[in-house]
């Protein structure tokens, strides 16, 4: 097991991250026997360079805005953004660089091309304002933004007040290349001269999705990027070349930087890009490309389940990976029956970098989030991190080849525990070994001395035809402590009246044990949701 102390070479020049990584007992165990990587390694070239290398140069590398690229242009357009952020804009190994866009091909090639500069990347939401931008640019001291011009007024907003973000460059999002960085890249080299970093440089910053108060940045190195591609890509999802992928979560989020950009450029597959993902857009794609592979939240594909019955065709997906939220078995039951093809369910944490618990393709279970990846251990643990009886509530501990390392944060001391990462979710584990979610630990209700989960009530109220989508909360309670209120969005030609919640209150007590029920019933057209697709219920839970 590796700790701080055996780090390897670095070549960065600025030092800053490495400076602040956690002290080493704050660190979680890191079990790298199944990972072997070279001491030098730049992911950049690993995902461009050497794929036209092994012979994937003509091979249809991204789709997006209208184009195709191959892994020939793709190592051609990086590098000569790579050359124009070093000769034009002075980047210097380890400085951290901003970029600012919604999922496109460009915004990946900003990336890639940064990586081989040997930057550390901090990719971030379009929805961002200038607020929530300026605590990141703090926490990160970053001088530099990459930013789609057509999103460039917070931006700037967040650079009038910032002490440390000196200068923007746009770059265009769309298919026209018709920006500063555009032009300062398009008479350099389409070789260039990677930085030879090392395997445990840091290459990317991701921060939680939660940008409120002080925002927490998990630091990711060279060598990261790479195992969860040769971990749950080649292993849970037997990625190919002939994979086609399609997805809606941001590439700002680890989540969607590896399904959509990491996992299939390190196995010479495609990558659809898509600025807005909604379920008829990603149908679109996976008839037009023949899409193969699919990541978003449950609730999508409850829509895209709906769009079938009006004639969607999904027959070439070969399978569905859903996260984000816990995926019901409603859903998955309703998925398998109707496309004959798995849904895989998962847990990650940006902390992890991406999932390490996943059902497999010949394994999937309804209500089961299934079996550790290669290379990870996972354990159901009370409070004093001794191991539950199987069956039994816990908390889930996890460690293995990637793990949290917070930048320069004392929180860093709550999510790693003797050696093992915290991710603060409530899990079971069966006799067979398969893993079980009850709920976020702070999602668990307590009603008169009965422990209720809320996913428990939600994957309920789904079996019930009325019901799209729910979430469930606790709310304050004189008599009980806490009541249970389940906010509902009806499908189209359900009436929300009282009516409608007497029938789902009766449904839940005869689905589930009675104490369970939701004693408040609130109709909504709408729930509140991360770009992730995730239900925000810290919202809800703030309405209560």
């Amino acid at each position: 097991m590796a700790r701080i102390a055996d780090l390897g070479p670095t070549a960065h020049y600025d030092t800053f991250t490495r400076d602040n990584l956690p002290m080493a007992e704050w660190q979680p165990d890191f079990l790298l026997e199944k990972y072997a990587y070279p001491e030098y390694l730049n992911a950049g070239v690993a995902l461009t360079d050497d794929m036209v290398e092994k012979g994937f140069g003509d091979h249809t590398a991204l789709i997006g805005n209208g184009r195709q690229r191959t892994y020939k242009e793709l190592a051609d357009w990086t590098n000569r953004i790579a050359n124009a952020l070093v000769e034009d804009f002075g980047i210097k190994p380890g400085n951290r660089v901003l970029i600012r866009s919604a999922n496109n091909p460009a915004m990946v090639a900003c990336w890639l091309a940064a990586t081989k500069a040997g930057a550390v990347v901090v990719n971030t939401m379009p929805m961002l304002r200038a607020g929530e931008l300026s605590k990141i640019v703090d926490k990160a001291e970053i001088n530099l933004a990459l930013c789609d011009t057509r999103l460039m007024d917070e931006m700037a907003l967040c650079a009038k007040e910032s002490d440390f973000l000196e200068k923007i460059i746009g770059f265009d999002g769309t298919a026209n290349h018709d920006a500063e960085l555009d032009r300062a890249a398009l008479n350099k080299s389409v070789k260039f001269d990677a930085v030879r970093t090392g395997r445990d440089d840091v290459a990317l910053l991701g921060f939680t999705s939660g940008t409120t108060g002080n925002p927490k940045a998990t630091m990711h190195y060279h060598r990261d990027l790479l195992v969860i591609a040769d971990g749950y890509a080649k292993e849970v999802l037997n990625v190919t070349p002939d994979d086609v992928f399609v997805g809606s979560p941001p590439l700002a989020f680890t989540f969607g930087l590896g399904g959509l950009a990491i996992f299939p450029l390190r196995f010479g597959a495609t990558a659809t890009l898509l600025e807005n993902a909604s379920p008829p857009e990603m149908i679109n794609i996976i008839e037009t490309y023949h899409a193969t592979i699919c990541f978003t939240a449950p609730t999508a594909y409850r829509v895209m389940l709906q769009a079938m019955e009006k004639g969607a065709d999904l027959s070439t997906l070969r399978c569905a990976v859903s996260a984000g939220e816990t995926l019901p078995a409603a859903i998955f039951d309703e998925w398998v029956a109707k496309t004959g093809k798995p849904l895989l369910d998962g847990i990650g944490a940006t902390e992890l970098l991406h999932i390490f618990i996943s059902n497999r393709l010949d394994d999937a279970r309804p209500g089961s989030t299934g079996r550790v990846v290669g290379g990870y251990e996972a354990k159901v643990v009370d409070d004093h991190m001794d191991e539950v009886p199987r069956g039994e509530v816990g908390r889930l501990a996890v460690r293995g080849p990637t793990g949290c390392r917070y930048l320069a944060d004392d929180r860093q001391a709550e999510y790693v525990r003797k050696g093992w990462n915290l991710t603060g979710d409530s899990f079971t584990q069966d006799e067979e070994g398969n893993f079980h979610f009850v709920a976020r630990s702070d999602d668990m209700i307590v009603s008169s001395g009965y422990n209720i989960a809320g996913p428990d009530v939600e994957q309920a109220l789904l079996l019930h035809e009325s019901v799209l989508e729910c979430a469930v909360v606790g709310t304050p309670d004189e008599q009980r402590g806490m009541i249970v209120t389940a906010y509902v969005v009806l499908r189209e030609g359900f009436v929300a009246d009282a009516q409608m919640a007497t029938t789902l209150q009766d449904h839940v007590k005869a689905t589930i044990a009675p104490y369970k029920y939701p004693r408040a019933i609130k109709f909504t057209h709408e729930l509140p949701k991360t770009q992730t697709g995730k239900i925000q219920r810290f919202k809800l839970r703030e309405n209560e």
